[in-house]
Formats: structure tokens, sequence, C-alpha cells
């Protein structure tokens, strides 16, 4: 509830952020989707983990045309899982545990069944009407400008009843919001006060970037060579229908709410911007978003351009500021897939880093198993994404599947003989079986989430780069903690001076005294405690 703002040290700064895609964790009622009930059933497996918070994905009542980011409801609860009074028991049930409770929020849009459009649709004078971005068509009868969809073709669709278009940056049914609206600011404030007030601890922004679009609707320019491959592949520079600077403003306002709270609330933007000092500003004065989804970072090879990019955000992240780090999400996939092609090797070298760079890590569930992608055959694709661009662009859905809890089944995830809503993926990486042995992925996410709680120096120390022969990657934490990566198929040596293995991608290592150099074999990361 609101109260006076507390001046410690903000809880985010040295926690682990757990990202759960609620219809694919746990399934409690046995109807193929998981639910919230599934959430709390495995809060003991978060904590046992360590983990400090869970953000979980949209929660609202919704039709489902994109899986919750269509919202129908902001102050509801879809009923495949659950209503207010689970949401509560989650938040009571967390808190019993030391784990807070964060919520997507999605600005952008609503879904055409939200009351408002239903009655912004209706008549052109319609009470909610100024809610959306209307315009009238173009002399020829075609859209008012050149906007694109990001799933794929205009950004536009006729509206026959009151001979307007409007705007919709993704699907037809995710019709965009005016944030020149005061009306719809004022409910965005109420819509943050309802939930802050019922224990959550912050919100994810969905599209932080892009909710307000420029008020004259001028068309977006061609790219050039200089832009981003993102933006050349997309064919436009989205400097009017997204990435408008106004929406430092909105974000100003909503930090002035969050602050209201003791410990005030944590807003975390998925800011989609590839220009890392574009990226900054969204931190504002300290003012504004707390914590970035940091794009370059994850859709960076793995390899040495990682380092660069720590490096670049270090080096333009404000004063005040703190950084932020996610391998895998909801629309980019799991790292073990993307960035270490399913090798072992490398997957555990990623948690290392992911775990130790300073900032806040974001896991997404199941990376603490290393979990893969799942191949879905196009009769079971869910994303509209993919549904529409089969097969050269195969969706989310890989990314997105049920957690396998356990072995059989299922998988733990739902009861045998019922059919989950998306295919299980690899049977023999569960849960179960990483919990039972000492040397697994589960047994490395969870001993570097514990060094982070005990050592100072990784929850929040100081950082700097030491300078490493070849493909060595290797910084320091603090006054007495370094991590060192080797980021090739060739062995590599760090010069160090002596200290002792805390921690190894290979365990064996833990606990080796290290005189004058840390060796390690290709895709091998370790923390070394230094004597001095």
């Amino acid at each position: 509830m609101a109260a006076s703002p507390s001046t410690a040290e903000p809880w985010w700064r040295g926690a682990v952020i757990y990202q759960i895609y609620p219809r694919s964790f746990a399934d409690a009622d046995g109807d193929g989707h998981g639910d919230l009930a599934g959430v709390i059933d495995h809060l003991d497996h978060l904590a046992w983990l360590g983990i400090d918070a869970i953000w979980l994905d949209p929660i609202s009542p919704s039709p489902d045309a994109d899986w919750g980011y269509d919202v129908a409801d902001y102050t509801g609860v879809h009923p495949d899982l659950g209503d207010l009074v689970t949401v509560d028991r989650l938040i009571a049930a967390a808190r019993d545990r030391g784990i807070r409770v964060i919520l997507d929020l999605v600005p952008n849009h609503t879904s055409d069944r939200h009351p408002w459009f239903v009655d912004a649709r209706s008549d052109r004078g319609a009470r909610h009407r100024d809610r959306y971005v209307w315009a009238d068509p173009a002399p020829d009868g075609g859209p008012p400008n050149n906007w694109r969809s990001i799933f794929g073709g205009p950004a536009w669709t006729f509206d026959e009843r009151t001979g307007q278009y409007y705007l919709h940056n993704f699907l037809a049914a995710q019709p965009d919001l005016n944030w020149w609206s005061d009306e719809v600011r004022e409910s965005f404030d109420d819509i943050l006060r309802f939930w802050l007030d019922r224990g959550v601890a912050g919100f994810r922004i969905d599209v932080a970037h892009g909710i307000v679009k420029d008020r004259e609707l001028r068309d977006d320019p061609p790219t050039t060579e200089e832009d981003h491959e993102h933006f050349r592949a997309f064919g436009l520079r989205q400097i009017h229908s997204m990435y408008r600077p106004e929406v430092h403003d909105v974000f100003q306002r909503w930090r002035a709410i969050a602050d209201a709270y003791d410990p005030p609330a944590l807003l975390l933007g998925e800011t989609w911007v590839f220009d890392l000092a574009a990226l900054m500003r969204f931190h504002g004065d300290g003012d504004e978003l707390d914590l970035l989804l940091n794009v370059p970072f994850l859709f960076a090879p793995f390899g040495p351009a990682l380092r660069d990019v720590v490096a670049a955000t270090e080096a333009l992240l404000p004063d005040r500021a703190w950084p932020s780090w996610t391998a895998s999400n909801h629309d980019a996939g799991r790292f073990p897939t993307r960035w270490a092609g399913d090798d072992e090797r490398t997957v555990r070298a990623a948690l290392v880093i992911l775990l130790c760079l300073r900032g806040t890590p974001i896991l997404y569930y199941g990376d603490e198993i290393g979990m893969r992608e799942t191949e879905v055959p196009r009769d079971r694709l869910r994303d509209p994404v993919g549904i529409r661009g089969w097969p050269e662009e195969p969706g989310r859905d890989r990314g997105r599947t049920p957690m396998p809890w356990a072995d059989g089944p299922g998988a733990g995830f739902t009861r045998p003989g019922v059919e989950p809503w998306l295919p299980i993926g690899d049977p023999t990486r569960t849960v179960a079986a990483q919990r039972d042995d000492a040397g697994s992925t589960l047994h490395l996410s969870r001993d570097l989430i514990r060094l982070r709680r005990e050592r100072p120096d990784l929850r929040t120390g100081s950082t700097a780069t030491i300078d490493a022969r070849g493909d060595v990657w290797a910084w320091r934490r603090g006054e007495r903690t370094v991590v060192a990566v080797n980021l090739s198929d060739e062995r590599g040596s760090l010069p160090l001076g002596a200290g002792q293995v805390l921690l190894g991608s290979v365990r064996s290592r833990d606990g080796e005294r290290v005189e004058r150099a840390v060796d390690l074999d290709p895709w091998e990361a370790v923390v070394v405690a230094t004597d001095g």
C-alpha cells in the first residue's frame, strides 16, 4: 500500500528476477494450460533456487489473439489462469518465501474486445473514441500513412461503421491506444495503483519504447545503410510510429506513482532499442525506468561481441542507473538454442556471465536447467506470428513450451493423459532429474545465485574489465572477485596471481588453488576469489 518512500538501496539491485510464462509453467487444474495455482505450487522450487522476484507474463482477461498481449480488462484475471483471489494468494505465498511479484503491463494497445474499443468503434462521437488512434483515409481511400505492423502488413485497418482507419502496430485485434489522451493517462494511473495496492512489486512494461505516436501521423522514412539491420529488415525507420521522445513524459509520471510506495515499485521497460545511447535515455535523470531490456546484449552473438556490448553499456550508463541482463524470453527464444547451439559447455558459461555481471539478471523459466527450444509442428502452433509466417517464420512458440518438471506423461506440468497447450520438449532434461544431480546445470544455477547472495562483490560491487589474451573475457567485481570466461574453441589462460576458484562451470574446479594464472578449457568459466 502507499506510504512514505524508503531511502534504502532499491531491492532489485541485488535481486535475481525470474520470468514466468504462466500458461507454460505448471497446470494445477489439469486442463493442459498452466495457471496461477500452478505457480503457487512451485514457489518452493523458486525459493530453493534463490529467486528474489517473479515477473508474470500477462494474466489479464484476453481473447488470446496474441496470448494475453491483447488485454480486455486491465484489472481482472484471465479465467484460464485464476482470479483476483488467486492473485492475492500468490502474492502472499510468494511474500512468505521472500519473493516479490511483478506483473506485465501492456499499455501500447488493448484487445479489440476491450470495452473501451467496443464503444470507440460504435460511433465517431463515442465516449471512448479519443482513447484510440483514428484517421481518415488517404485521398485514394487507402491507409492514412505508410506505417507498417510489426506482425506484417499495414498498421491500419478500415472500420466500415465509422469510415475511418484505426492504428494497430501489431495485430488488427490489438488497436493502439492514443497516449495524447488525458483520459488514457489517467486510466493507467488508476491501473498502476490498483495492482500496487494489492501488493505487486512493480511492472514489466510491454513495448515501452513505442506507446506514444507522432501526433501528425507523418510517414516513417525509409531505412539507410547506416540503420541497424533490425530496421533495415523492416524497411522503415520507425521514428513516427514508435520511438517518440514524448514517451519520457509518461514514465516520469509513472515514476512519481511508483515512488509513492514503500519500497518504491520497480519499473522494468521492454525497450526494443538497438542504439545504446538512445536506450540509456529511458533511465531519465533517475526519474523514469529503473531497469531496461538490453536488446543489444540479448541479440549479440555469443562470444566477444557480448563483451563489447557490456563495455559499451557500462560506459554509457547514467551515474545513478543500474544495468540488467537477460538471455532468453518469450519473444527472443531460449539462449541454450540461440546462443549455445545446444552445447552444454556454452550453456553453463552463459549462466556464469549472466549471473556474475554487475546488474540485475533476469532468468526465463527453464534457463536454470538449460532448457532448449522445442520444435512445434504446424498443426500445434498458437503464436500468430508463426501461423502467419510458416514456414519461413516459425514464430515464438518454440520458446514458450511447458516446463518439464519430471519424467513421465505430462512431464509434471499437467496430469498424465492430458494434452498440453504446446508440446513438451526433451523428456530427459527435467527439474527432478537435475535436482538429484549435484553437477547439473540446475545446481550450477542455484550455486551461482547463492554465491551472489553471500558475496557482496557479486551482488552490488563495482566492475572493471581485466585485460586478457585472445578470447578470454575477464572482469573484476568489487575488491576481491574475478570472473573469467573462455569464449573460444581453444584453451586460454588469465594471469591472475594467487586465489581460489569459488565456482566453475566445470564443477570439479570448485575450491582449486590459483597461483599465477587460471587456465581455461574451451567455453569454460570460473569465479575466483583473489588473495589480495
